[in-house]
């Protein structure tokens, strides 16, 4: 009985060695597959986008490429993608092609005109210097960071967005208005905090986290997408959408940030209510009613909802469905995969992989993965820019693409049994 019982054991290790072994090259296939498209992809860009002060963004309405100049937002996300190439293909020409890409941005670091620095300077030059450890690209970073804290308020607690502006339809003025969004730049403080070992970086960053939890987490760990303050007191004016569907629904690119904010802010400080709070954001993604079943949200998780009153006009009959928001899966797949190394729960842990694993394996397959030399040479399909403003709906958008990849790539370390952060 003693033989007969190791004999099966045996068996069984084998059998799961085995099946173990096919999952992860079915999962290197899939990840090798979708660079070698992004490489195809990327060739044909580069013959097309020439100027180094036009920055590939999405497709206008007309079908042909849409770029951006360096005041943009998205500017940063176009050498992002090279890098991320080059990171996977260890080949000098996508190197090339990133460095020149990248330091054409660098007048952008005395940029305080808007609080996307942090895009446009951590995902290309951040990129940049963790590659190369090239110090001139740290320098810009630290300046970078700099101009990002001359938007930070004191009395509110908070970077601002946006400059003072209308709410969409007009309804109100907002005085010092706070995007969810803005957690991102949040790493680029960090990067100044750690390579300068100036604390206000670190304490700015922490206190506008710790307002965004305050003030755009609900109850149920959906989001507000804009806070407006007031300047002088710090008060909330307005809570309120500017890309959502209204005031009280869960824009789900929103969402997205506020997942992998958090997630990140938990790998900076270690502090729990970080932590609890991207989970509670993660898990209503998930667990959220009205996600689709191949998880790629719909723009607004209440789009399909009869929300009347709306700041703006919506005709929902435009559609045979609400569009779908490849770009909000993408940022989450990415943000879940950290985020299952940082859960102590083994289900928790498995719940966000699977979930990760899950979205990247369906973008990768159709409606979402273009053809090669489809889709103006971006990767990703039918992601949704500003629906409210009726702008960039059911597009490729460049920033879907920089997750999908980072995603992979993350994706592909997690499977090797590598830490995330080397």
């Amino acid at each position: 009985m003693k033989t007969n019982n190791g004999i099966q054991v045996f068996f069984f290790l084998t059998l799961f060695v085995f099946f173990s072994s096919c999952i992860n090259k079915k999962n290197d296939t899939y990840i090798a597959t979708n660079f070698s498209l992004a490489e195809q992809q990327y060739t044909n860009m580069l013959t097309t986008a020439t100027d180094l002060t036009q920055y590939p963004r999405t497709s206008e309405l007309d079908g042909s490429l849409r770029t951006v100049d360096i005041h943009n937002w998205t500017g940063g996300f176009w050498p992002g993608n090279l890098w991320y190439v080059y990171e996977f293909t260890k080949n000098d020409k996508w190197k090339k092609e990133a460095v020149r890409w990248t330091e054409s941005l660098e007048r952008n670091k005395y940029n305080t005109s808007h609080h996307d620095i942090g895009f446009m300077m951590y995902c290309s030059y951040g990129n940049a210097y963790r590659l190369t450890q090239k110090e001139a690209y740290r320098d810009v970073l630290i300046q970078s960071a700099r101009s990002l804290c001359e938007r930070y308020s004191p009395a509110v607690g908070s970077i601002m967005s946006w400059n003072p502006r209308k709410s969409i339809g007009g309804k109100n003025s907002w005085d010092f208005p706070v995007i969810i969004d803005n957690m991102i730049n949040l790493e680029l403080l960090f990067f100044a905090f750690e390579h300068t070992g100036d604390s206000v970086f670190r304490d700015i960053a922490i206190r506008h986290a710790e307002r965004t939890m305050t003030n755009h987490v609900r109850s149920d760990f959906s989001t507000f997408h804009v806070i407006d303050y007031n300047p002088q007191t710090g008060e909330v004016l307005h809570r309120q959408t500017a890309q959502g569907l209204a005031d009280s629904s869960t824009w789900a690119r929103g969402q997205a940030w506020g997942i992998y904010g958090f997630t990140m802010m938990y790998r900076f400080t270690r502090d729990d209510k970080f932590l609890t709070t991207a989970t509670g954001l993660a898990d209503f993604f998930l667990n959220n009613k009205n996600l689709p079943d191949d998880f790629v949200p719909y723009w607004d998780f209440n789009a399909s909802d009869k929300i009347t009153n709306l700041d703006w006009e919506y005709d929902s009959s435009r559609f045979t469905e609400p569009p779908r928001d490849a770009s909000a899966a993408a940022i989450t797949a990415s943000a879940l995969l950290e985020l299952s190394t940082f859960v102590k729960e083994e289900e928790k842990q498995k719940k966000y992989f699977n979930a990760a694993e899950r979205m990247l394996h369906n973008l990768s397959t159709a409606p979402y993965i273009a053809k090669p030399g489809e889709n103006n040479n971006f990767i990703l399909k039918h992601s949704v820019g500003n629906l409210p403003g009726n702008n960039e709906v059911d597009v490729p958008l460049v920033y879907a693409d920089y997750y999908f990849l980072e995603a992979l790539l993350r994706h592909q370390r997690l499977l090797a049994g590598r830490n995330l952060q080397t």
